[in-house]
């Protein structure tokens, strides 16, 4: 074990000096992949050998040199991580480890130049929730993410160096990690959300007529990339919808809550025009509405399900004792007249 982040650490400090071969490049970036560990001791290693460089000394690069006070560095981690067990606090750490410094000849322009470099060839990583389950997971910054059926998360390999970017299709609910100096983004091809540390649900499906962004707590600004309107701002308990029709938005006071029940395994429908109440069904149980007449599109339904107790036959009983609507099922597809 010992050898092998040895060895990882030499692969990592060479790639990072620019000096690693096609299959040594590879090799780390198969090991970067196989585990949230890897990628995570990964961006440590990192973060430590960038935070050492010196942009303004002008000294000869010794690599020999810097890998072995490269190692010393990480030596010094593990041992103020091992006294931070014992009650030291994690900024004495970072005081400490920053005693020892990677004598590193490098310009500020040539710097940046590489670290650019490093982040172009960092792949990019995809998160999916299938038809008919929602998702939880941890993003490295240590932002918890919730995806809706049928929703998509795509973020570079590199994320949180230097940029907190996400690429979202369908819907998710976010708690961001605060960070001043790196806010975060999420973008559709609707809507562009940026916040510093806060909580919000956004939702925008391609087939959706609506984009939605629900703010929990704290304040977001949006850009509406459907026209060039100047930037937006939401605080708690506000919501944006954009017709995505004729690109207009408008903010307005919710419920909040009620655009989060989803993560608790809810489906709540608040006045909700039938197609839409179609089509979050149609994610959430993994089947295939169709309405059968167009007069049934202007109907609103309001409704509070547990879709992790209820079946889709439960909840269409349910929208059926409206009287409003019937429907009869074949397979996994539902027509509604």
């Amino acid at each position: 074990m010992k050898a092998e982040k040895e060895h990882i650490d030499e692969l990592i400090v060479s790639y990072l000096s620019n000096e690693l071969d096609g299959n040594a490049v590879h090799e780390l970036k198969e090991w970067i992949a196989a585990s949230v560990e890897n990628e995570k001791y990964f961006m440590q290693r990192q973060e430590i050998w960038f935070s050492a460089i010196s942009v303004k000394e002008d000294v000869k690069y010794d690599k020999s040199k810097a890998f072995e006070q490269f190692k010393n560095r990480i030596a010094n981690q593990r041992l103020n991580d091992k006294r931070e067990r014992e009650n030291f606090c994690l900024s004495k750490f970072w005081r400490y480890a920053a005693v020892i410094v990677i004598l590193f000849s490098v310009s500020y322009f040539s710097y940046w130049r590489g670290g650019i470099s490093i982040k172009e060839e960092f792949s990019d990583i995809i998160v999916e929730a299938p038809l008919g389950s929602r998702t939880k997971l941890t993003l490295p910054d240590g932002t918890l993410v919730w995806l809706n059926a049928g929703s998509r998360i795509t973020y570079s390999q590199g994320f949180g160096v230097g940029n907190r970017k996400i690429e979202l299709i369908g819907e998710g609910y976010f708690e961001v990690k605060r960070n001043e100096e790196v806010p975060f983004l999420v973008k559709t091809n609707s809507l562009l959300v940026k916040v510093l540390g806060t909580k919000f649900n956004f939702r925008d499906y391609p087939d959706d007529a609506e984009a939605v962004v629900s703010l929990s707590e704290g304040k977001v600004s949006l850009n509406n990339l459907l026209k060039k309107e100047k930037e937006a701002f939401l605080l708690s308990n506000e919501r944006v919808v954009l017709n995505k029709k004729d690109g207009r938005m408008h903010v307005e006071h919710s419920t909040v809550a009620n655009a989060l029940q989803w993560t608790n395994g809810y489906l709540f429908f608040d006045e909700e025009l039938l197609p839409d109440v179609v089509k979050e069904l149609e994610r959430s149980y993994n089947v295939k509405i169709q309405i059968a007449s167009d007069t049934l599109n202007t109907f609103r339904f309001y409704g509070n399900f547990v879709h992790r107790e209820q079946n889709i036959q439960e909840v269409l009983e349910a929208l059926s004792a409206t009287r409003k609507i019937h429907y009869f099922i074949e397979g996994h597809n539902i027509t509604l007249y």
